[in-house]
């Protein structure tokens, strides 16, 4: 289990409160998730700057130290409770490739029995990028194979193309994973995806909230469809205590585009039916 956050705003904004001093920040909440952390801050550049920590981020005072210089448009920020993998830097989120930042809050079912199934549905191309031993990074290049597929992965993407390579991923581990009765439920997947422009997020299996900002002054309920939001942020809890998060539906994927015009579909929507384009591993990728 990990915790995440996720920050977009049409202006640069400083994310210090939300992860040092709000009440309820990821500082505070690594006391439980104390396992690593960090950090990926979007500024002029199309590439974001990312830092990590492999120890707990409330004594790790570098957590602070990135978090109060950080002023950005677009912020993925993670702490780690281990479940799958060692306690190493390259096991920490967000994972990065190219624009695209990723973080992962869950835990795949039976992983270890799943891991080959799961790297097989993954880009040769891709495969090669990988550098730790987590499902969560696994799933992150299952994500980029899916979105290479059908966009390119140096270029923008429209939300609807990452919002669907999102609910793709979810349901293809889903298949090789999820069992009737299975202690635990299925396979946990919170995503959290951007490249600086769009952001994504899922629910599944963990609690996912959402805030138009500010952080501990929006209102508690989802904004519309279709309308333009100020901010948009996503936390796995509450950073304040208070009523000004709304929470996401179970299997519903989120985002907003370029333009902060806030969008929602449920998993099913976006993964039924014919709507896996064959990956040839033979092919090259549009990848970065």
């Amino acid at each position: 289990m990990c915790r995440l956050f996720g920050f977009r705003s049409s202006t640069p904004a400083a994310v210090h409160p939300a992860l040092v001093t709000e009440k309820n920040s990821l500082l505070i909440q690594s006391r439980e998730h104390k396992d690593g952390w960090g950090i990926a801050a979007y500024g002029a550049e199309p590439l974001p700057l990312v830092a990590h920590g492999v120890g707990p981020a409330h004594s790790d005072p570098d957590f602070e130290r990135v978090s109060s210089r950080v002023s950005s448009h677009t912020v993925v920020a993670h702490i780690r409770l281990a479940s799958v993998g060692a306690v190493e830097l390259r096991n920490s989120h967000p994972f990065h490739h190219g624009r695209w930042s990723f973080g992962h809050n869950g835990t795949l079912r039976e992983f270890a029995k799943h891991r080959s199934a799961v790297e097989a549905l993954i880009s040769p191309s891709l495969r090669g990028h990988i550098k730790g031993t987590t499902d969560s990074e696994r799933c992150f290049y299952l994500f980029l194979t899916r979105l290479a597929a059908r966009h390119s992965l140096e270029h923008s993407a429209p939300v609807e193309g990452v919002a669907r390579a999102v609910a793709e991923t979810m349901s293809l581990v889903a298949a090789l994973t999820d069992r009737p009765g299975v202690e635990g439920g299925p396979s946990a997947m919170n995503f959290l995806v951007t490249n600086g422009e769009v952001m994504v997020a899922s629910r599944r299996n963990r609690t996912l909230l959402v805030s138009t900002g500010p952080t501990c002054g929006g209102t508690a309920t989802l904004p519309q469809v279709g309308t333009q939001v100020p901010q948009f942020i996503v936390a796995s809890e509450s950073l304040c205590g208070g009523p000004y998060w709304a929470q996401v539906e179970e299997d519903d994927v989120i985002g907003v585009d370029a333009r902060l015009v806030f969008h929602r579909w449920r998993v099913q929507e976006l993964a039924g039916g014919d709507l896996f384009p064959p990956v040839n591993p033979g092919a090259p990728l549009n990848a970065a």
